[in-house]
This record gives C-alpha cells, sequence and structure tokens, in this order.
C-alpha cells in the first residue's frame, strides 16, 4: 500500500469521499441503512468493489479490486469437469464456500468458457456485477440490483421474458430465490449461482431450512431432478499443499 498523504482521513473526509462515489440511488439507499454495497469503474484505474458503512457514527469504506480481465478455468487450477457442468444444456449448478474463497471468480471462468464455446443469451442477476463480461459467440446482459432493475425479485420473475439460455443468480439467501433458481432449471434452462457454506453438506443444510417442514420432501425431489453440480470451493495456501493445487 501506498500512502498519498501523511495526514489522516477526518469523519468529514471519508464522508466526502464515499458520497462522491455514489450514485443518487446508492446515496438514498445509504442514508436510509447505513449499508450500501456496489461496484465502480473510474476511469482506466480498473474495476472496484465497495462496502460503505457507518461506525461510531463515522462513514467507513472496505474497497476491493475487481479483475478486469475474465479468468479462465484452466488458469485458475480449477478441473476440466467444469467445463463439461457449463456447458450443460439444463439444470442448476450451485457454487458454495466461505466469504472470499473465489466462487465469483469460478463462475466467472465458468461464463466464460461458455460464451467462448456456445451460443445463446446468458444473463447475470448480481448486487453488485463484478466482472463485466464482453459479448464474443453470446449475448450477455448483466443486471445490477438498485442499478438495473429494483429488486431480487422484480430481475428474477421478469427474467424468463428475456429469452435467456443461462441465468446466473448472484447469491441464494432467501426461499424465494431458490425457488426461483429451481423453476429456471425446470423450465430448461441452465441456472448457476452461488451460496454462502463452508460446505457442500452444510450448503443442502442450508436450503433445506429455507423452506417450512411440509415442502422440504417435495424440495428434495426437485433438487434430485435438476441439481447438476454443487461446487464446493476453498482456497489452501500453497505452503500448506506443497505447491500442489487443491480442488474440491
Amino acid at each position: 500500500m501506498t500512502p498519498v498523504s501523511n495526514q489522516a482521513l477526518t469523519s468529514a473526509h471519508t464522508t466526502e469521499l464515499a458520497r462522491a462515489i455514489m450514485n443518487d440511488k446508492q446515496a438514498a439507499t445509504f442514508e436510509l441503512s447505513k449499508e450500501c454495497n456496489f461496484a465502480i469503474s473510474p476511469g482506466d484505474l480498473g474495476r472496484f468493489r465497495v462496502s460503505a458503512f457507518v461506525q461510531l457514527s463515522c462513514v467507513g469504506m472496505v474497497v476491493r479490486t475487481i479483475t478486469t480481465a475474465i479468468p479462465k478455468i484452466e488458469d485458475l487450477g480449477l478441473p476440466n469437469t467444469l467445463k463439461d457442468v457449463v456447458m450443460t444444456k439444463r439444470g442448476l449448478v450451485i457454487m458454495v464456500g466461505a466469504t472470499g474463497s473465489g466462487k465469483s471468480t469460478t463462475l466467472a471462468a465458468m461464463l466464460g468458457h461458455r460464451n467462448e464455446n456456445s451460443y445463446g443469451h446468458i444473463i447475470t442477476i448480481e448486487d453488485p456485477v463484478e466482472y463485466v463480461h464482453p459479448h464474443k459467440n453470446c449475448i450477455i446482459t448483466q443486471r445490477e440490483i438498485g442499478v438495473d432493475t429494483d429488486n431480487w425479485e422484480t430481475a428474477l420473475k421478469n427474467s424468463l421474458r428475456q429469452a435467456p439460455d443461462v441465468i446466473q443468480i448472484g447469491e441464494i439467501r432467501d426461499r424465494e430465490t431458490m425457488d426461483h433458481a429451481i423453476a429456471f432449471a425446470e423450465t430448461g434452462h441452465l441456472c448457476l449461482a452461488t451460496l454462502h457454506a463452508n460446505s457442500a453438506n452444510q450448503a443442502l443444510d442450508r436450503i433445506i431450512n429455507f423452506f417450512p417442514e411440509e415442502r422440504r420432501q417435495q424440495l428434495l425431489m426437485d433438487l434430485s431432478l435438476n441439481l447438476k453440480a454443487m461446487i464446493s470451493q476453498r482456497l489452501v495456501s500453497a505452503r500448506m499443499i506443497g505447491f500442489r493445487e487443491s480442488v474440491r
């Protein structure tokens, strides 16, 4: 890290900086909830994911760099099986892992492979959009919650009217989103999504707990018919594994 000044930022400075990189809608959301997550692309500097918040009555931000180049599956050291998974015509693919485990990066690589090796319409619904995919063999539509659409429910409900072949859901957080993901797979689409969990077993428990007891039997039937892959990912230090890749 390179300091840009010897003077520490004051509360007024951080408030001004945060407001300067928000649009009006994001600023209104931040004023209301004291939290806001979004992505920015300031000129040629790159793309960044921002989490703005309030602590001790002062505005704070965490800014994370997003690589602009779409990674390739082989460059990430991931198995070629993922290429077969993302080329599947229909079904549900769930990427699970802890925060910061690279779920979004792996999904971006998978979508990039599909974009280069297939034809069709890919829709991503994210909060915020991280990797920006160029049009190659596929048409790419990327929608950001709070910017391109008001909320998850509206975006998901209208997705099938936009003639997609592949739908990526940024994160499954509740029963309604899970219902949509299963419905997309059932209607002949490939749906990819992330879910926060430390393992595939924990992910399945989370999904089951989204639903009331009386719906769980049908849920398990739906998953058995539509779930193509559940990919559990964990980053491991190269020193811990003798410079060998660790994939699960």
